[in-house]
């Protein structure tokens, strides 16, 4: 990882992915620090903790005491948090119908055709 200058701020979001990437594959719960250290950010213990804090309240990570503090996991997998979002997303909006349909024109041809799949797939499964 590349140290960030001081003065120099990452984009919203950009650490917590990092985060979490380190503890995807880590694959064991990590404490403040072994992150920290992982990530090689040059951040205060302080600081990670309160990511991973905020990370956790959000229902991202799960937590178990570790020493005085505690260790992080992911509640899931890259793929699955992506879904919550997504569900999280098209549940925002009233007009369900509308997201879908404009998610659903903005997608390749290999996509919507993995997509008829699945739903073909989930579909045959609920029979």
């Amino acid at each position: 990882m590349v140290k960030k200058r001081q003065d120099e701020r990452r984009p919203h979001g950009e650490l917590g992915a990092e985060v979490m990437k380190v503890l995807w594959e880590a694959g064991e719960p990590m404490t403040a620090q072994q992150v920290n250290v992982a990530l090689d950010a040059g951040l205060a213990r302080t600081t990670m903790a309160t990511i991973l804090k905020r990370l956790y309240e959000q229902g991202t990570l799960r937590r178990s005491a570790s020493g005085r503090g505690f260790a992080y996991e992911p509640v899931q997998d890259a793929p699955g948090l992506v879904a919550v979002r997504m569900r999280r997303e098209l549940e925002s909006d009233p007009r369900r119908d509308l997201v879908l349909k404009r998610f659903i024109s903005s997608l390749s041809e290999d996509d919507e055709e993995t997509l008829r799949r699945l739903l073909q797939e989930a579909e045959d499964t609920s029979e």
